[in-house]
Formats: structure tokens, C-alpha cells, sequence
């Protein structure tokens, strides 16, 4: 048996601005750091192209995800860009509890209520090097309409404001050195004594 084993899982909540590449991030990262878990939200947005049911988002009608809201379904939820999404409270419950990592693909206001929730999880920002090439990055998914972008682009400065509320900055200048940047914090945070259950008899490590 490992004389290191882990106890409770832990969170590990990204937040970023539209246009950021927080998702891209996230995406990249799982493939360096195969047994990390990834939480799927629930979101009453449209997909968006290339997204998929399970994979990407939960996607669901207004009406649904307010019901869950309604019967306490969610570890956080929040309203973002005229759409709902949340974490649901049971798989996350559950994969804690088996010693799972999980990794979060978060707004600033659900990260805040997870933070609330979950005091010892870690919470990662990340921002483009500038408002500009933030707003070239929207204008370059074609995804949005101009109006949609000005509204992102007002959300992004609140979001950006908040960055301090985090443990650690990522600022996304190269995308190879982001992903690097994020494995690192996740491996780092992974070796925390006091996120780690030792077997002394099998380490030659004193008791104290």
C-alpha cells in the first residue's frame, strides 16, 4: 500500500473573464492531470458550437433549473450573462467524500459561495494580459453580437476586481505557460502536508 494516501478531496475553483481562456485552460490541464475530476454545470444557456451535452454543461430549460434551486440541488448557483448555471451539490458531495480532486470551471459570484461553503478549497484566477485582448479574444469566437460583447466586457472589469479574493493569479499570455502555471498549482497543492494522510511506519519520517 502507498504510506501517502489522501483524505477528503479537494476544489479547485477557476474563475476568468469571457475571453480569458479559462475553459481552454481547464480543458488542457485535465489532460496533463489524468485523475483529476471535472464538475459539469448545469446552465440555461444555448450551447454554444462544439459543446456537448454531459461533457461540457448540463443544459436545461429555465424552468427546470429553478426547480432544482427550489429543492436545495445546488452547492451554488448564480445568474451570469441573462443565463442560470450552478454546481450541483450531490456529485460534488460524492466525490469529495471517495478522495477525488475536483476541478471548477466557475464564475467570481459561485466561487464566492463555494469559498463560503468549502473554506480549504483553492481558488485560481485568470486574466488576459489586457482589457484590449480580452475584448479582441470575444470578438473573435463570433459567437457574440456586438451588444453582447459591450455587456461582457462591463461584467469582465467587475470580475477582474475581484481577483485578490483568490489564492493564485494566472495571467494568460501563452497558453502553454498558463496550463504549465495551473498543473503546477494543482501538483503543489496535491503535496500539502495537511492535505495528505500518512503512514509513518512506512516513511522514515519522525511522529513530531
Amino acid at each position: 500500500m502507498d504510506p501517502v494516501t489522501r483524505r477528503r478531496g479537494t476544489l479547485v475553483v477557476v474563475s476568468a473573464p469571457s475571453g480569458a481562456g479559462k475553459t481552454t485552460l481547464c480543458r488542457e490541464v485535465r489532460s496533463l492531470i489524468p485523475d483529476l475530476t471535472y464538475s459539469v454545470s448545469y446552465t440555461t444557456r444555448a450551447p454554444r458550437p462544439g459543446e456537448a451535452e454531459d461533457k461540457d454543461f448540463y443544459f436545461v430549460s429555465a424552468a427546470a433549473f429553478k426547480a432544482m434551486v427550489e429543492q436545495n440541488e445546488f452547492a451554488e448557483w448564480a445568474i451570469v450573462h441573462d443565463n442560470y448555471y450552478g454546481t450541483a451539490a450531490r456529485p460534488l458531495e460524492q466525490a469529495l467524500a471517495a478522495g477525488l480532486d475536483i476541478l471548477l470551471d466557475i464564475d467570481t459570484q459561485g466561487a464566492r459561495q463555494l469559498r463560503t461553503r468549502y473554506p480549504e478549497a483553492i481558488s485560481i484566477f485568470i486574466a488576459a494580459p489586457s482589457l484590449q485582448l480580452l475584448e479582441e479574444r470575444l470578438r473573435e469566437r463570433k459567437s457574440d453580437a456586438p451588444r453582447e460583447i459591450a455587456g461582457r466586457m462591463a461584467r469582465a472589469r467587475e470580475e477582474i476586481a475581484a481577483w485578490r479574493e483568490y489564492n493564485y493569479l494566472i495571467i494568460n499570455r501563452d497558453l502553454k505557460e498558463a496550463v504549465d502555471q495551473l498543473a503546477s498549482i494543482i501538483q503543489a497543492e496535491r503535496c500539502r502536508t495537511n492535505r495528505l494522510q500518512l503512514n509513518l511506519s512506512d516513511l522514515a519520517l519522525p511522529e513530531s
